[in-house]
């Protein structure tokens, strides 16, 4: 990809910013590989056209901002400020329309996918003194505004009615099905960009994987995770089917599976942990947003997942990446196995100089 990218420089402006915009597009799952954003694109065609073309508006409009506001050009090239865009794109669809086809709500999510770009901008900066991503928090602030400001009742933009669940349920060994649960995996990578449909879901982990195989693993461990937090606390299992308890478990996982830790078996373990973290924070914060009409968006993995990345340890082999050096994971781990290699040597020298 660096030699793509290099390629890529003094390129007619237009095709460099489809390329952009396609890595935005995958930035979601944090992939940085526009042929991963094609693949993405088709699995949203697949769970419905009309969702691609919301979603890449959003990634469009995101981008596009970043540039007229002059943001980071290098950070811009990543698609680091597309893929809140993207979602806010997607899930106003979701939110809004139920994902058909309505015209009449692409002008707001230009301008709320433009106001997450300011979003970031801002929140980079703050969060960038501790070392921090922004993850998907832009979107979660653009959306929720958006959310509280129309509601259900709302003429003109009426978003679908959210409600605490109100009736008691029950669930039995002999209700569950291991066909559906482990349909229920790629269910859960998918749902990350609001796809409910298992094909969908099967594509999104195709563009994942051609990317990076670890991420793609961690992808699949954090959606398998979800489930297993569903079922513990006995969720219903249609929640648990259509991998509601899984998408922020998935991007969780990921995260502190090789993305912004070098991945060691420390890291691993890590990474699971973070994942049942977002499932059962996901739970229980849509239960408790649910009170005021919102939904929860991705609010449980950034929530669950910044801590993880502010723990302080002594443990050589849990090594945070310096953001500035954060690619995909075996790079990351490439650049761990460096570091570890100069600091070896640097001991080593030392020694023999005392000698």
């Amino acid at each position: 990809m660096n030699k793509f990218g290099e390629w890529m420089q003094g390129r007619w402006l237009p095709f460099q910013f489809l390329i952009w915009t396609l890595r935005g597009t995958a930035q979601v799952n944090f992939v940085n590989n526009p042929l991963s954003g094609v693949i993405i694109i088709i699995g949203l065609i697949v769970q419905q056209p009309f969702l691609a073309l919301v979603g890449y508006l959003g990634v469009v409009s995101s981008t596009f901002a970043a540039l007229i506001l002059q943001l980071n050009r290098t950070n811009i090239k990543a698609g680091l400020y597309g893929y809140n865009g993207l979602l806010v794109g997607i899930l106003m669809a979701v939110l809004c329309s139920g994902g058909k086809c309505t015209w009449w709500l692409l002008i707001p999510i230009v301008i709320v996918a433009m106001a997450s770009t300011l979003v970031a901008s801002a929140l980079g900066k703050f969060l960038g003194t501790w070392e921090l991503p922004a993850l998907t928090l832009p979107f979660n602030v653009a959306v929720t505004i958006f959310i509280a400001a129309t509601g259900h009742y709302n003429a003109h933009f009426p978003a679908v009615l959210i409600r605490p669940p109100s009736n008691s349920y029950n669930v039995s060994w002999d209700d569950l099905n291991v066909l559906m649960l482990l349909r229920a995996v790629p269910i859960g990578v998918g749902q990350v960009y609001a796809c409910d449909n298992v094909w969908a879901g099967i594509v999104i982990a195709v563009a994942i994987f051609i990317s990076s195989p670890i991420n793609f693993l961690h992808a699949v461990i954090g959606s398998a995770s979800g489930i297993l937090a569903g079922l513990s606390l006995g969720s219903p299992l249609k929640k648990i089917h259509k991998g509601i308890w899984g998408y922020n478990a998935v991007i969780g996982c990921a995260a502190i599976g090789g993305v912004f830790y070098a991945l060691t078996w420390q890291t691993h373990l890590l990474s699971i942990a973070c994942a049942f973290f977002c499932a059962y924070l996901g739970e229980a914060m849509m239960n408790m947003m649910a009170h005021f009409g919102l939904p929860a968006l991705t609010w449980p993995f950034c929530i669950a997942t910044l801590p993880f990345l502010l723990i302080t340890s002594n443990c050589s082999a849990i090594f945070k990446i310096p953001l500035s050096r954060v690619t995909y994971p075996e790079e990351n781990r490439r650049y761990y196995k460096y570091i570890q290699e100069s600091k070896f040597k640097e001991n080593t020298e030392e020694d023999n100089s005392s000698l």
